[in-house]
């Protein structure tokens, strides 16, 4: 293929760096044009560097002129930035007739456009990141192997967290943030609705933390597991309507799960309720929420008692962050305490469990899948959200892909390619099926 292709990325954040660094050698080796926009030319030049084919621009995405200008020279359009951001570029690539991949979720705005673009043959590819979009891909090319061998699938569970790899555990939460911070401190905020042994099942958000279940991961040990949202509306997209038990979720280690609830019956996460933060330090703002709720943590109570000294219900440093909410303050404190360290590595894990039945025979499949970091930069979180984005954008540039309209990758036409170019990235799942 001789053409010059172009590539757009709008996005140069943490989970971009991995992105970047493979978007340049398909530039390089392919001769393909790249450009990388955020508002923060700094941050794109520094990881950008000097590049023949890979030019780093600054630029507000509210600017029309500017982006309206990037996206007509492009041929696909990668998207990460925040969702409140996508629908403006979203509307520019239908205007200008050209492919949009994201890892953000469909929205209602988004589905209204399905038709137009399947009358352009553009695609946008959206959930095309991690959880959504690995976890996808993979429970989708297990589903449809059963189903071929004339299986009758009665129970899917799909687990996936972002954790700090063990040789950087050293802290009591077993956490510290490789992604945006905000969704850390809003996780679970929804609640969850799921279906279990035929049970249409519901979680609010005060109790989703206080009774966390386990699975086993070889190689980790136990980990615990939270339902993630709303897992019903999951099942038609997956065609499991017959499955009697169908739940998406977190994992966290179980000392996270308990420590988190008690954050939540702290109401550190309340976007609402204000303070002035100047003058005020850590210990006084936590110290002030155990007031307020009349709540101690039994002397017995190591963990918590401990959980709560690293986050700083000793800490004498001022917060000075003028009035904020509880959830800024807590994000703001969080972003101190648990901040990956220059050679820390976090860690991906995804399982997805799932019970079925062949001629009688019932079985269950075990599909594992544990990346690591490699440093705080080239973290385990950037490649598994990213790799699947360049690797898209990639092969739908070299006519591998030839899906058109608003899809999320459940097709084989989507997936196949994509996961088989996942192992040769290192993200490649291991498996074990038992009879029973």
């Amino acid at each position: 293929m001789n053409e010059t292709k172009h590539i757009l990325l709008f996005g140069a954040g943490k989970s971009a760096t991995v992105l970047i660094g493979y978007l340049k050698q398909i530039a390089t080796a392919k001769k393909w044009q790249v450009t990388i926009a955020d508002v923060n030319l700094t941050a794109v030049q520094s990881k950008v560097g000097n590049h023949e084919w890979v030019k780093a621009v600054g630029v507000s995405i509210e600017n029309d002129s500017e982006r309206k200008s990037l996206i007509s020279k492009a041929d696909v359009v990668i998207s990460l930035l925040p969702p409140t951001l996508h629908y403006q570029v979203a509307l520019d690539c239908l205007a200008f007739e050209k492919h949009l991949l994201t890892a953000s979720y469909v929205d209602d705005t988004i589905k209204v456009l399905a038709d137009q673009l399947k009358a352009k043959g553009i695609l946008f590819l959206y959930e095309m990141g991690l959880d959504p979009g690995i976890d996808h891909m993979s429970a989708m090319q297990l589903i449809h192997r059963i189903k071929k061998e004339g299986g009758l699938i009665h129970s899917f569970l799909s687990h996936c967290g972002g954790l700090v790899a063990p040789e950087s555990d050293d802290n009591p939460w077993h956490y510290k943030i490789s992604w945006n911070p905000r969704n850390v401190v809003m996780a679970g905020k929804a609640g969850a609705v799921y279906k279990e042994k035929s049970k249409v099942k519901s979680q609010n958000y005060d109790g989703l933390f206080a009774d966390c279940s386990e699975v086993f991961i070889e190689g980790l040990g136990k980990l615990a597991y939270y339902p993630n949202r709303d897992s019903l509306s999951y099942i038609p997209v997956y065609a499991l309507e017959e499955a009697d038990t169908f739940i998406r979720t977190t994992l966290r280690h179980p000392d996270f799960c308990k420590g988190w609830q008690l954050i939540v019956q702290l109401g550190l996460t309340d976007e609402e309720k204000m303070v002035n933060t100047d003058g005020l330090t850590i210990a006084a703002f936590l110290q002030k929420c155990f007031s307020e709720k009349k709540i101690r943590i039994d002397a017995d109570d190591h963990l918590l008692q401990e959980q709560f000294r690293f986050l700083g219900l000793q800490d004498e440093s001022l917060l000075n962050k003028g009035i904020c909410s509880y959830a800024d303050i807590l994000q703001s404190i969080l972003e101190r305490k648990w901040i990956l360290q220059l050679d820390d590595k976090d860690m991906i894990v995804m399982l997805h469990e799932i019970g079925y039945e062949v001629n009688g025979q019932k079985s269950t499949l075990k599909s594992t899948l544990v990346v690591k970091g490699e440093n705080y930069l080239r973290t385990a979180m950037a490649k598994t959200v990213g790799l699947p984005l360049g690797i898209a954008a990639t092969l739908l540039l070299e006519g591998k892909i030839t899906e058109t309209g608003l899809h999320i990758p459940i097709v084989p036409g989507i997936y196949e390619p994509v996961l088989e170019a996942l192992i040769h990235q290192g993200i490649q799942f291991s498996e074990t099926i038992t009879h029973v």
